[in-house]
């Protein structure tokens, strides 16, 4: 699966804030549509079964609530894909990432094998697929999160190469599954962000640290011993780099991968380096980007889905352009694409009770199109707009809504972006704006009864204007691309 993640910690964040947020995009050639849901403790599995590796778990008793964006169309297993639970901790699985055939012959992953030629069917290993319902339950912290996940994956192994965020208030771990059954963490600074694109992308790493007090880094046990083992670190100065020893540098990655980290760098720290030019510090197809930055400024909601909407704009690479060498339009995969599923921002804000203070910010379908819309996390149902997606089109819900909106505005740009920044700016405006009014009921409010009830009332208020706004919107982008119709005539009938 293609995504591209961006984490803030509390001290490079406009209001203190930790922040995670995850693009989720279908692979080539399908759309997966969406759905935000909250799901109850006894909707947890206690036996749980893998649809793609066939892998039986038992899981723990005594489940905590939590809220998931899974697939909305059953077949493929729950991909709950993003959520928070009711201990206040959040989590974000998973950014699809890279290894090389190094690693991958030594600790092959563990992938399914079908019952046939008269041998028994042979298990696989947890993946995208399994992992928010296997970890987000069942956690109350982001420490924690990260030491389940090693645990599941030391013992079960995985299928596929991927990168794992963990939140609370405090704290922003991450997460990368290394071959078959090996991972490492690393703590995110608190005055820095961090950008991920589908690429194994921690640079540096302690084992001091990792296999001792475990202050920034963990990992699994046996990790130190299986590098040296096996002639992983290609370092020359002493340091390790993880990036050398288990991740990838290939021509595809120049096309694909660290173009969007140089995006969303070169957005954030504009002066830091030089980023374009004969003389540019870093380029599109650098391998040394950095993993993390401290920011020239402090980043907000709005940075994050400025990045992760971003086709290159103020590139020559935009594709969108009406400037500039024609043949370098599109020349780098794009962060906002036609196959974003939905776009998850979580932020935890500091500065009031913690069950009135995590907003989960969800956008649905093409990220350079659609809006991004904050929602009370802790909360025991969420607004049936955005939990009715079938695979069914219809404009009764958030994801198809979006899902036909991209597609006519793409059709339409020259006339139809105007229309989508004024979608966007608004949208974003009022949904700070009803956010802004309950957090100032919430504060006056004593009983929890009633500021659960607070929280899901404004849920609701801010979906009904959500729903307001984009069919607006849909009508809008329908006539302008109604306009460009091929049999389109300008002489009226009357």
């Amino acid at each position: 699966m293609a995504c591209t993640t961006i984490l803030v910690g509390k001290k490079a964040s406009y209001d203190g804030s930790t922040m995670i947020a995850r693009n989720d995009d279908s692979g080539s050639g399908h759309f997966t549509p969406k759905k935000f849901v909250v799901v109850q403790p006894q909707e947890q599995p206690r036996h749980y079964e893998s649809v793609i590796s066939h892998v039986k778990i038992e899981l723990p008793e005594q489940p905590m609530r939590y809220t998931a964006v899974p697939n909305a169309v059953d077949g493929k297993g729950i991909w709950a894909a993003s959520g928070v639970n009711e201990a206040h901790v959040a989590m974000t699985a998973t950014e699809t990432i890279t290894s090389n055939p190094r690693v991958l012959g030594v600790d092959p992953l563990v992938v399914y094998q079908k019952a046939e030629d008269g041998q028994p069917e042979i298990c696989g290993g947890i993946g995208e697929e399994d992992l928010v319902c296997l970890v987000l339950p069942y956690i109350r912290s982001a420490r924690e999160g990260v030491r389940r996940l090693g645990s599941l994956l030391e013992q079960y192994g995985t299928y596929e190469m991927n990168g794992i965020a963990f939140q609370d208030q405090d704290e922003i771990w991450w997460l990368e599954t290394i071959g078959g059954h090996h991972w490492m963490a690393r703590r995110v600074p608190d005055d820095v962000y961090v950008v991920m694109p589908n690429q194994l992308g921690i640079d540096r790493f302690d084992f001091s640290d990792a296999l001792g007090e475990q202050k920034e880094y963990m990992c699994s046990a046996d990790l130190e011993e299986f590098v040296k083992t096996y002639h992983l670190d290609l370092s020359q100065d002493g340091e390790f780099h993880p990036r050398d020893a288990f991740g990838s540098h290939d021509d595809a990655d120049h096309v694909y991968n660290t173009p969007r980290a140089w995006f969303m760098e070169r957005y954030l720290n504009p002066h830091t380096k030089v980023w374009d030019g004969p003389h540019a510090d870093f380029t599109p197809v650098s391998d040394d980007l950095p993993w993390c930055m401290v920011p020239e400024k402090k980043v907000t909601v709005e940075d994050v889905k400025y990045v992760l909407s971003s086709h290159f704009q103020g590139t020559p690479y935009d594709p969108y352009a009406a400037y500039g060498d024609k043949s370098l339009r599109g020349a780098y995969r794009s962060i906002g694409i036609n196959r974003n599923d939905f776009l998850a921002v979580i932020q935890m804000r500091p500065q009031m009770e913690q069950e009135n203070g995590v907003i989960e910010w969800l956008a649905f379908a093409s990220n350079a199109f659609n809006v991004l819309v904050p929602f009370y996390a802790d909360v025991e149902e969420t607004p049936e707009y955005l939990a009715n997606t079938t695979g069914e089109v219809s404009t009764e819900n958030f994801y198809w809504s979006s899902r036909l909106i991209a597609a006519m505005a793409d059709a339409s740009y020259r006339s139809s972006v105007f229309h989508i920044e004024r979608y966007q700016e608004h949208v974003m405006a009022k949904g700070h704006e009803l956010i802004h009014h309950y957090d100032a009921l919430l504060s006056k409010e004593t009983d929890a009864v009633m500021r659960r009830r607070l929280r899901e009332e404004a849920n609701r208020s801010i979906a009904k204007m959500l729903q307001k706004e984009t069919a607006d919107t849909l009508d809008k982008v329908l006539y302008e691309l109604s306009g460009q119709m091929k049999n389109a005539y300008s002489r009226s009938d009357a």
